[in-house]
C-alpha cells in the first residue's frame, strides 16, 4: 500500500511517502494565480497512491480573506485531485474529525514532525529551518508543549519567522559593515537569504528553489548583484570581498536571532537537547554549539532529502502506523 505524507505551504508544497522512497518538493506559491488544484491532480495521476496524510500552513497566504477561507481552498484542492482516503492532520498532531474546529488544521505542519520525533527521540526541542520560516517546538512526555496557532508560537518565540532561501534581508539587518564604515540597509525586496548562502556554499543553485528578488538568474554573480542593491550598491561600487563580507554578516546574524529564541524556548520548558531539521540545517547545527546544546541531525538518521521535506514525511508515517494499528490513535 502507497501513503504520502503532503505539506502544503505558501510557497512550497513536499510530498514523502511513509517508505521514504518517494520525495519531492515543487515550487508552488499560492499568493498568485496558484496552480495548486493542477498541480496536485498531476501529483495524484503520477503517484496513484492508496491513502494521503496532509498538513498545511499555506492558509496564511494573503490571497485568502481568512484561515478559514484558505484552508477551505486547500482541503477542497486536495479531496478533488485525490480519489483515495485522505486525512488531516491538526495542531495536536491528530487526525481531524469531521465536528472539530476547522482552525486547528491552521499551520500544523510542525505538529505532524513532532509528534514523530517524540515517539522515536524522547524530550527535546524539535528545531527546523526551511525555506521561510523556524520552528522551535519543545517535546516533553513525546508530545509538543508548544502555541497552537503561529500567533501564539510567535508570541513564545516558537516560531522565528525567518528562514534559508525567501527572507528579506531587510528582515533581519539594520546595519551592515563595509569598507567605509557601518552602512544603513535599504528596505527594499532587492534580495533573500538564498542570495547568502548560495554566495557562501551553503546551498546550491538546485536548492535554490524560490524565486529571487528580481527575478534574474541564480549564479554567483547574480546573488552578488542582488546582494550589492541591499546597500544601494552595483558590482562597480563594492568589491567581491565586500558582498562576501555582507553574505557572513547575514548569516552570523540569522544565527544569532536563532539562538536567542531558541534560548527563550529552551529556558522555559527546561530542555537543552535539539533534534534539527529543514533546508537550514547547518544554521541550527552552529546555533546549537554556540548555547554547548547536544545536537542530533534528522539529516543524519533519515537523510537530507527527507529531512528538507520532514512534515510530510512524518505525516506520512503517522498515518502508515494508524493504517497498521487501527484505532492507535
Amino acid at each position: 500500500m502507497r501513503i504520502i505524507g503532503i505539506d502544503i505551504g505558501g510557497a512550497n508544497t513536499k510530498i514523502a511517502s511513509a517508505d521514504g522512497e518517494i520525495i519531492e518538493l515543487h515550487y508552488i506559491p499560492l499568493w498568485k494565480d496558484t496552480t495548486l488544484p493542477t498541480s496536485l491532480e498531476d501529483i495524484a495521476e503520477e503517484l496513484k497512491p492508496d491513502m494521503v496524510s496532509v498538513v498545511m500552513t499555506g492558509e496564511l497566504a494573503d490571497c485568502f480573506e481568512d484561515k478559514l477561507q484558505g484552508i477551505d481552498f486547500i482541503m477542497r484542492s486536495v479531496n478533488d485531485a485525490f480519489d483515495c482516503d485522505v486525512r488531516y492532520i491538526d495542531s495536536n498532531g491528530h487526525f481531524f474529525k469531521e465536528a472539530e474546529n476547522m482552525r486547528d488544521l491552521a499551520a500544523a505542519n510542525w505538529a505532524a514532525s513532532t509528534r514523530l520525533i517524540g515517539s522515536e527521540m524522547g524530550d527535546c526541542l524539535f528545531v527546523d529551518v526551511g525555506s521561510t520560516t523556524s520552528d522551535i517546538i519543545p517535546i516533553k512526555d513525546g508530545k509538543h508543549a508548544a502555541g497552537l496557532t503561529d500567533f501564539s508560537r510567535l508570541v513564545r518565540n516558537e516560531l522565528f519567522y525567518a528562514g534559508t532561501l525567501r527572507t528579506n534581508l531587510a528582515y533581519l539587518l539594520d546595519k551592515v559593515n563595509v569598507a567605509d564604515g557601518e552602512c544603513n540597509i535599504a528596505s527594499e525586496l532587492f534580495s533573500t537569504t538564498a542570495d547568502a548562502y548560495l554566495l557562501l556554499g551553503d546551498i546550491t543553485e538546485e536548492l535554490y528553489t524560490c524565486e529571487t528578488a528580481d527575478g534574474a538568474g541564480k549564479s554567483k554573480t547574480d546573488a552578488m548583484r542582488r546582494l550589492a542593491r541591499v546597500i544601494c550598491a552595483d558590482l562597480s561600487e563594492v568589491s567581491a570581498d565586500e558582498i562576501y563580507n555582507l553574505a557572513q554578516q547575514v548569516r552570523e546574524r540569522q544565527i544569532t536571532l536563532l539562538s536567542e529564541a531558541i534560548t527563550v524556548v529552551a529556558e522555559r520548558n527546561r530542555l537543552n537537547r535539539i533534534v534539527c531539521a529543514g533546508l537550514g540545517e547547518f544554521l541550527i547545527k552552529e546555533a546549537a554549539a554556540r548555547l554547548g546544546f547536544e545536537c542530533t541531525s534528522v539529516a543524519d538518521i533519515w537523510g537530507a532529502d527527507i529531512s528538507k521535506v520532514f512534515p510530510a514525511y512524518a505525516a506520512a508515517r503517522i498515518l502508515e502506523e494508524e493504517a497498521e494499528y487501527p484505532g492507535k490513535e
